[in-house]
């Protein structure tokens, strides 16, 4: 795709939608990265669904802290990988207390040694809460990113460092909204809707008249061991 081409894709998604955001629900960038970490394996519905009652009860880490495991586990029942994100977001606020004085820290280290917060949590909090021009790959943008050709890629990480090269600036604030709406609503999975695309004559996608979805691969996500090795070296640089 071209440079202008690429301009041009964004004029069209801007056009369509000129000011894009995350469809979680959210007052606070406390209450954003809860969200974000809850919404990993689950669907943004269902995240909103749970997170009034929660936030109600704890609206800052240290009310988290205090309400416990337990508490939090009942209020988020009904999303996926419960169990595991209530510990999460248990130790994510004790770190938020014990190391940042109960506030979000606007920085990708601190933001990726907390639990449960990997590089693409941390770029939608560097993007949404805190204004950063970044731009986290999640499935729905790996899809369009390689379908349309905008910027290909093997791997997650491979996608996010085209994107910022490829992406005009003045379009890198809001390009990961974008993206994630068009993928999400548009250019899905299964049978994306060509017919509807702002997009289409601009899209390098072979199948994009009859549908379909051939040769692009699955995002390589990091295996369980690769992320636990990495959480343990971050640990061991983190001052006790």
């Amino acid at each position: 795709m071209t440079p202008a081409k690429r301009r041009e894709f964004f004029e069209r998604l801007k056009a369509a939608t000129p000011k894009p955001t995350t469809e979680l629900a959210y007052e606070s960038p406390f209450q954003l990265l809860i969200a974000v970490i809850l919404s990993a394996q689950a669907t943004d519905r269902s995240v909103n669904l749970a997170t009034p009652a929660l936030f109600a009860k704890a609206p800052t880490p240290q009310a988290m802290v205090d309400l416990g495991v337990d508490a939090v586990t009942h209020c988020i029942r009904t999303i996926g990988l419960f169990n595991t994100k209530a510990r999460n977001v248990i130790a994510t606020c004790r770190l938020l207390v014990e190391r940042h004085g109960g506030q979000v820290p606007d920085d990708r280290e601190a933001l990726e040694s907390l639990p449960g917060v990997g590089r693409k949590t941390a770029n939608v909090i560097l993007n949404t809460a805190f204004g950063h021009p970044t731009i986290a790959v999640d499935t729905h943008i790996f899809r369009v990113a390689n379908r349309t050709g905008l910027a290909p890629g093997k791997d997650v990480v491979a996608v996010e460092r085209a994107l910022l090269r490829n992406v005009p600036d003045e379009y890198k604030l809001d390009a990961h909204h974008w993206l994630i709406l068009h993928g999400r609503y548009v250019c899905k999975a299964r049978k994306p809707e060509c017919q509807r695309c702002v997009l289409f004559d601009l899209c390098a996608y072979p199948q994009k008249q009859a549908g379909g979805d051939k040769g692009i691969p699955a995002p390589r996500l990091p295996t369980a061991k690769a992320r636990r090795k990495r959480a343990k070296a971050r640990k061991g640089r983190q001052p006790r």
